[in-house]
């Protein structure tokens, strides 16, 4: 993990410097820092990174825009460290192909440790695949989760799922009908306790209900249990 490669992007060099000091001290020794978006550009491309912590208002360009040229030459993970805190802010750095989203002011604590569940998940060596193992294979009628494939099947045509919404619909759909908080669930899928983000869980529950549902708006399967938070259920024919 501590040999993890980590590219810091801000245009604020005392943030910088301040997350540069706490990684350090928590172990990390390849830390590499760009203040703009081309010199991050040229790092990506002259680096294999693992992970990148990424500025939104940097001034050649946004952290918008670069991510999906990052996202073309990496496939580091990418948290968005930013000061803008709306919905569709944050709804627009998952689209662009962010990972997290972390809003500004932040303990940079927080964003070690949202970096060691990363790389934690990166490294975790999967169980051996058994072809035979029934469990592989969630089928809920209308859509399957394939886990030995990696694939989401919807009415029998495969339908492209981003990685942490299908960690979060696989999770789901190992536990049917069980209740799970919007921290349960940070934790289990993002693996960070204590730090949860509500937005975070409610993008990917939102870009599960696109592809699983008939009508989002209106949803069957993943269903929303008030005051508790969200469970999947099999649905009658």
């Amino acid at each position: 993990m501590y040999n993890a490669k980590i590219l810091l992007v801000d245009d604020e060099k005392a943030i910088v410097q301040l997350i540069e000091m706490v990684l350090r001290k928590e172990g990390f020794r390849h830390i590499y820092t760009a203040y703009n978006g081309k010199e991050a550009l040229e790092l990506v491309k002259r680096h294999s990174l693992d992970i990148i912590l990424l500025d939104v208002m940097l001034p050649d360009q946004t952290g918008f825009d670069l991510c999906p040229q990052i996202r073309r030459a990496s496939d580091a993970h990418i948290i968005y460290l930013t000061a803008r805190t709306s919905d569709l802010d944050v709804l627009t750095g998952f689209a662009t192909g962010g990972d997290d989203y972390v809003t500004k002011p932040f303990n940079p604590l927080e964003i070690a440790a949202r970096v060691k569940a990363r790389l934690r998940r990166s490294v975790a060596a999967p169980a051996p695949a058994r072809l035979e193992d029934s469990r592989s294979r969630y089928d809920f009628g209308r859509f399957v989760l394939d886990e030995f494939a990696g694939m989401l099947l919807v009415n029998g045509e495969e339908v492209p799922c981003p990685a942490q919404a299908y960690q979060l619909l696989l999770f789901l759909c190992k536990h049917p009908g069980i209740v799970f908080s919007k921290a349960q669930l940070y934790e289990e899928v993002w693996g960070i306790d204590g730090f949860g983000d509500d937005n975070t869980v409610m993008v990917h529950i939102r870009k599960i209900r696109e592809r699983i549902e008939v009508d989002p708006g209106n949803p069957e399967y993943l269903l929303t249990v008030r005051g508790l938070g969200y469970k999947l259920v099999k649905v009658d024919a």
